[in-house]
């Protein structure tokens, strides 16, 4: 995580505390990664460096990231995110993209931030949609299915920081 992030600093929302993630996340974020109703939505990534780690009561529960585009005629961020099964539907996904995206609005000076779910994933579509990301459209065979080897279509969210719940 380069030095304009998060860097060690430890972001707090409602439930979760978003942070760093450490050398000893990396078997639970893998173990997370790999199960069944994450691994329809995620590849196991090369590592774990630019990602925060989700923390519920001192417990690493799954990771967000996100990128910036820094250009001045584009600028905005992107957000990912990923949460153990057995936390799912519970806020705590809402409560980590919420947390992030005001760090990003209010501390990186973003206005703009997107997010793109694949369109079968419901939940993570309703999750987003509390934040306050609204839909700008499809993205046709957008990137990997890994339930079909396929390719599937994602939808691409964006939020405006007046728009932020």
């Amino acid at each position: 995580m380069n030095e304009d992030t998060a860097g060690n600093r430890e972001l707090h929302g409602s439930a979760v505390v978003l942070r760093p993630t450490v050398e000893g996340d990396i078997p639970t974020l893998d173990r997370i990664v790999r199960e069944p109703a994450v691994a329809a939505w995620w590849s196991v990534p090369d590592d774990y460096d630019d990602m925060l780690a989700i923390l519920l009561d001192g417990q690493v529960i799954g990771a967000i990231q996100f990128s910036e585009e820094t250009d001045p005629e584009f600028r905005h961020a992107s957000i990912d995110i990923f949460i153990t099964t057995s936390h799912h539907g519970r806020g705590l996904g809402t409560d980590a993209v919420r947390t992030l995206a005001r760090w990003l609005i209010h501390e990186r000076g973003h206005h703009r931030l997107t997010i793109d779910p694949a369109v079968a994933n419901a939940a993570a579509i309703h999750s987003y949609r509390k934040v306050g990301f609204k839909p700008v459209g499809i993205m046709r065979a957008y990137g990997r299915d890994y339930r079909t080897g396929g390719w599937a279509d994602g939808l691409l969210m964006d939020l405006l920081a007046d728009e932020l719940t």
